[in-house]
Formats: structure tokens, C-alpha cells, sequence
């Protein structure tokens, strides 16, 4: 049997074994918005730029980065962590706790290695947007917008 051969058939199962394992928490460096903080950087600070990451990505959505960080500023004070006193609402824009494993499923894609959990400001912001925008907009995806 050749080497090269005999290479290949060995390495080949390794490769596409490590090529295939889906990932149990999220990844730094994959997908989109993947931002790291800055030096000194603020939570909220960063949550603004997260969020305006993700309206640049898949909005447009009414009013812009702008009306979206008001919204998350409203729901969670751009808290990626937040939780509502009854734990029903999770995360920067207050998710449904009881619908956040479909909107999850739904929203996300696989190869991003986004966390699971709706207190992930990443993955929070990028289901709440590409909801609003799919629905054609706050209102219709279940989000006030006054006062923003």
C-alpha cells in the first residue's frame, strides 16, 4: 500500500471527526458579532456596540441601532444578564423565558457556536433582531416602542 494511502485513510476519520463536533458553549472568534470588549470597556458600552453589530447584520429594523439600544436599555439597562423578578423575561431585550429554546432554534444558525442561554448578550441581540426584522418590526415582534 502507498503511504500517501495509508495517510490518508488514518488521518481522514481524525479530521472529520474534529470537523464535526458541535460546540456545547459559544466560541470566541465565530460567527458574527463576535466582539470582544475593549480595555476599560463598560458592559452597556459594549452591549450598544453588540447590538449595533447585529442591526448592521441582519436589520434593517425601525429606527436603527438607535431605536434598538433604547428598546434594550428600556428592557434590561443593556444588561446581557438581567432577569425579571419572576424569571419569566431573560437577557438584554427581556426574552420569554418559556420561548426563548424555539426562538433559539429558529434564529441562530449551528456554525455561529452561539451559547444557549438567553443571558448571553450575543446571542440575545442577534435572535431579538433578526426577529424584528422577519416580523417587519418592534411592534409586530412583540416589542413597545414608545418613547423610543
Amino acid at each position: 500500500m502507498p503511504k500517501r494511502f495509508l495517510a490518508t485513510v488514518v488521518t481522514l476519520p481524525l479530521i472529520l471527526g474534529l470537523v464535526t463536533t458541535v460546540p456545547t458553549h459559544a466560541k470566541p472568534g465565530v460567527g458574527p458579532c463576535d466582539l470582544t470588549a475593549r480595555s476599560g470597556e463598560s458592559v452597556p458600552h459594549f452591549m450598544r456596540r453588540r447590538i449595533g453589530c447585529a442591526v448592521d447584520r441582519f436589520g434593517p429594523v425601525g429606527g436603527g441601532a438607535g431605536r434598538a439600544i433604547c428598546i434594550a436599555k428600556r428592557e434590561s439597562g443593556l444588561d446581557p444578564s438581567a432577569e425579571s423578578a419572576t424569571g419569566e423575561y431573560l437577557g438584554l431585550f427581556q426574552q420569554s423565558s418559556k420561548m426563548w429554546p424555539a426562538r433559539y432554534k429558529v434564529w441562530t444558525r449551528t456554525k455561529w457556536q452561539l451559547s444557549q442561554n438567553a443571558k448571553n448578550g450575543r446571542s440575545n441581540a442577534l435572535v431579538t433582531i433578526r426577529m424584528v426584522h422577519a416580523a417587519g418590526g418592534w411592534k409586530d415582534a412583540g416589542w413597545r416602542v414608545k418613547g423610543c
